[in-house]
């Protein structure tokens, strides 16, 4: 019993790491995370069951890597389908018309100029789950979003970064979504 007890407080203490306080996003980052929960759903869901099935068709299921496999990937996939209910019901959509470029924010698209070499970037700050660095889009969580947070045209701020610190200067603010 004492061995049930601990499996169970581990277990416990995984998913509350796991448990997200509200994620802010856009309408459209919204649907697209709706989209592909319901694509996980409806079309890989049975699939990892038709994988199982077929593996378990073979024989010996202790000896039986195939269907191992088969539903190490189920529990995967299990995982990530729990994952994005999660973020789905803790969503908190971001009305855009009532922000302001004042400051930059989440949505915000802020043009900056990297002063140790004069390059300029832009990347728009985005939730967790809609960040795309291809797309110019990173997660509020970054170092360099939480560094430019709340910092307006003009502001100079220092970022500390895995490859050391990085010195911006804020050009312009924009809230184009």
């Amino acid at each position: 019993m004492l061995g049930f007890c601990l499996f169970y407080i581990h277990i416990e203490k995984r998913i509350n790491k796991k448990i997200k306080i509200m994620s802010y996003m856009s309408q459209d980052g919204y649907d697209k995370l709706v989209a592909e929960l319901q694509r996980l759903e409806a079309v890989e869901r049975p699939k990892a069951s038709a994988a199982i099935a077929e593996a378990a068709d073979k024989g010996d299921l202790s000896e039986n890597s195939e269907y191992d496999a088969a539903k190490e990937a189920q529990a995967h996939l299990e995982a990530k389908i729990t994952e994005m209910k999660m973020t789905i019901a803790q969503a908190k959509i971001v009305d855009t018309s009532r922000l302001s470029n004042e400051a930059v924010q989440i949505m915000s698209t802020v043009q900056m100029t990297n002063l140790s070499n004069n390059s300029k970037m832009e990347y728009t700050i985005v939730s967790e789950s809609e960040a795309n660095l291809k797309q110019g889009k990173i997660s509020i969580k970054t170092p360099i979003a939480q560094g430019l947070l709340n910092k307006k045209v003009g502001d100079e701020v220092e970022i500390e970064i895995p490859r050391g610190k990085i010195k911006l200067r804020v050009d312009k603010i924009s809230i184009n979504l």
